[in-house]
């Protein structure tokens, strides 16, 4: 089993060293900032806020397990893909009809108090809310104690709060903006200055943060995971500060002013601190290497959920896709590839291997593997009808494969929410919408040609080829629907997906959250 590092796990939070216990501080919190109703059991006051460095690094814990896979990771990255023409959760017989999320969610057509409103999408708002609110209490707690490394530790907190709210941008675009720990009700703000609070959070606290970790706090924020979320920010600053982005037509960022530049600029300006003669970071020679069980080593992951092969703290990306018998124990048969994705991708790239396809076999012994009818295992890249598929239709993504010392479906791959890989995608995409195409073309075909033998560059960039090669590169990464809405093609139809609206660019504030505080205002459309 490999050791690890900073660690929070499903459980409760903690550091993998076990020197740190779970705070029961963490048990004030309530599941939303804005959920209003409830009485909590306690409240802060000075003689319950943390006392010693033991207790604040257990509530810096606290606030980093939102990133896990019980956490945000969870049903955010479900939204990310299964809305965009990268993934689909087809009913397999009595498997995955779920009361009809999935298909809701591929279709678009969730609601307020929907099955996907009231499951993933109400989570993606309590998670990321719970994880603001544990920054909240343990930056008020910092005010009245004195710790090793505060200045580093409360950086950390302001990053993640950020980071939580660039998802809630991302969603639900306007959300109420909470730096507090009072429970009271709370209007929302716009989605501009969200991404502003963001931003300037961001800029404040990056040179605060250290440029790396020793090994066993590897999975900390850094430096350089502020500026990736940074670049990625000021990339889709047309999008994020508009109430109502265009759903049909490419939301530059050049349209954007950003600190007297465009967004462009300073989206590049974020990637280069990332880019150019930054020793912690390397664009992995070997692909595949930034997604395997010990990717913990990748110098090209920036900002990362790190995962153990332990009980309740790995990733399991591998049975959400996986057939009944294709590992051990049994996986659960559910998410695939839609057949345009797969059918997209060159057969000579390296990256088309994440795909499985045709005649299967069991992923750890090599075995054949058989349906549960007894017929070979043979994935078919089209599914014929999503509402009653075979338990062989759909090609199946594993772009993080297993974990050779995994505990049940527990597998010890680290998750990159930001890899050095989408900052060259970042930079080419804003270097094009400035004009320079010759340098856009170089970046992508820096990328192509770790993947390519023999190389393969591209000879011409426009927005079409660099939507393609995001998905080329990005696939499985939770990046496709913000991709779709910023070229403006997420409301666009494709197989098994209803026409959508364009209001649909935005999810809606779940009604839980609604009949909680009586001061949020619905997303229009909703």
């Amino acid at each position: 089993m490999k050791t690890r590092r900073f660690q929070y796990s499903v459980r409760g939070a903690r550091l993998i060293t076990r020197l740190l216990l779970f705070p029961a501080l963490v048990f004030l919190l309530l599941p939303a900032c804005t959920d209003l109703d409830e009485n909590p059991t306690s409240v802060i006051t000075p003689d319950n806020f943390y006392k010693n460095e033991q207790e604040v690094l257990g509530g810096l814990a606290a606030v980093y397990h939102e990133l896990n896979v019980d956490g945000a990771l969870n049903q955010y990255y479900n939204l990310s893909e299964i809305s965009s023409d990268e993934m689909i959760v087809p009913t397999r017989g009595s498997d995955w009809f779920d009361n009809g999320r999935w298909l809701e969610i591929q279709r678009h057509t969730w609601t307020a108090n929907s099955p996907s409103g009231l499951d993933d999408v109400n989570n993606v708002w309590v998670n990321t809310f719970r994880g603001i609110s544990r920054a909240n209490v343990l930056l008020f707690s910092l005010e009245n104690v004195t710790v090793a490394n505060q200045e580093v530790i409360a950086a950390e907190a302001r990053t993640l709060r950020a980071f939580y709210y660039y998802m809630l941008l991302d969603m639900f675009g306007g959300v109420p903006i909470v730096e507090t720990v009072e429970i009271m009700p709370r209007e929302k703000n716009t989605r501009a200055e969200v991404f502003q609070f963001i931003a300037d959070e961001l800029e404040a606290v990056r040179a605060v943060l250290p440029a790396s970790w020793p090994a066993e706090n590897n999975g900390r924020l850094t430096t350089g995971a502020a500026d990736a979320i940074l670049a990625n920010l000021y990339l889709n600053a047309a999008v994020f500060t508009n109430d109502a982005p265009s759903a049909t037509t490419y939301n530059s960022c050049t349209s954007v002013q950003v600190g007297g530049q465009t967004a462009c600029d300073a989206a590049i300006d974020a990637a280069d601190r990332l880019l150019i003669n930054n020793p912690n970071y390397m664009l992995a020679t070997d692909w595949r290497s930034s997604f395997e069980w010990d990717n913990f080593t990748s110098m090209e992951n920036i900002l990362v959920t790190t995962h153990t092969s332990e009980d309740g703290l790995g990733l399991n990306f591998i049975h959400r896709a996986l057939h009944y018998n294709q590992f051990d124990p049994s996986p659960w048969n559910g998410f695939a590839a839609l057949a345009e994705t797969y059918s997209a991708f060159d057969a000579d790239d390296e990256r088309r291997q994440i795909f499985l396809e045709g005649p299967q076999f069991h992923v750890e012994t090599g075995d054949p593997v058989f349906e549960r009818n007894g017929a070979p295992l043979i994935f078919t890249v089209d599914i014929v009808d999503e509402t009653q598929a075979g338990e062989a239709e759909g090609t199946r993504i594993m772009k993080y494969p297993p974990d050779p010392n995994h505990v049940s479906q527990n597998n010890g791959n680290d998750f990159a929410w930001f890899r050095l890989g989408e900052m060259y995608l970042i930079k080419a995409e804003a270097s094009f919408e400035l004009g320079n195409a010759p340098e856009a073309l170089a970046l992508l075909n820096t990328l192509r040609a770790r993947v390519f033998d023999p190389d393969e560059p591209l000879a011409a960039v426009d927005l079409d080829v660099i939507l393609q090669e995001r998905l080329f590169e990005l696939t499985g990464e939770a990046k496709r629907r913000q991709d779709l809405i910023r070229f403006g093609r997420f409301t666009q139809a494709w197989s098994f997906k209803a026409q959508g609206a364009p209001y649909l660019v935005l999810m809606p504030i779940p009604q839980t959250q609604l009949d909680a505080n009586p001061l949020l205002v619905q997303n229009t459309g909703y």
